[in-house]
């Protein structure tokens, strides 16, 4: 028997057709490689149905999200649903296998970008160049953390802000501190 997980059911839908949509997928394609119908993907993604655990995990691996970004929010008062995200209500996304950890801080996914708090541990980096069709801005509160944006190296300090467009990156944090940043990345990826 599969559970239905509890979501708060004002952004899941809307969350699954973002990110299916920045993935270039149709409706068909997404339910084709779900095994699933159109008709129970477009009920999903309208909030009409909700999807089990299983099928979060199925979703979560099609497009490439860790499972816990589709858990929603936790509860918020309903004049603050889709404006405020509190500090304790904020969506982990990421996996933190590379000492990088993410919380969402936009409401949901239905904007044409994504705010994202990460904290970069210390000593820690990823462990391959990436490259999203992206435009990204960087702005680093505390820390200091170490960026490769195509063949340039900087080294970012509190204060310091930075883009990515596209370009393949890297980041390091060789540091003994944690480097805390805020990054808006358009469109949405998580």
């Amino acid at each position: 028997m599969q559970h239905a997980l509890p979501t708060d059911g004002k952004t899941l839908g809307a969350d699954l057709r973002a990110l299916r949509k920045a993935r270039g997928l149709t409706l068909a394609d997404m339910a084709q490689r779900l095994g699933r119908s159109v008709g129970w993907l477009s009920q999903a993604e309208r909030d009409l149905s909700a999807p089990s655990i299983t099928d979060l995990r199925h979703i979560a691996a099609v497009l490439d999200v860790p499972v816990s970004m589709l858990f929603g929010q936790a509860n918020a008062p309903a004049e603050e649903v889709g404006h405020v995200v509190r500090k304790e209500a904020r969506r982990p996304i990421g996996s933190n296998d590379t000492g990088l950890i993410e919380e969402l801080l936009s409401p949901d996914l239905t904007d044409d970008f994504e705010v994202v708090h990460s904290t970069f541990e210390p000593h820690s980096q990823i462990g391959e160049t990436v490259t999203r069709p992206t435009q990204e801005v960087g702005y680093l509160i505390s820390g200091t953390l170490d960026l490769e944006i195509g063949k340039a190296r900087f080294t970012i300090h509190p204060g310091d802000s930075f883009r990515i467009r596209g370009e393949p990156f890297r980041w390091i944090n060789p540091y003994d501190q944690p480097a805390v940043a805020i990054w808006v990345i358009a469109p949405p990826v998580y």
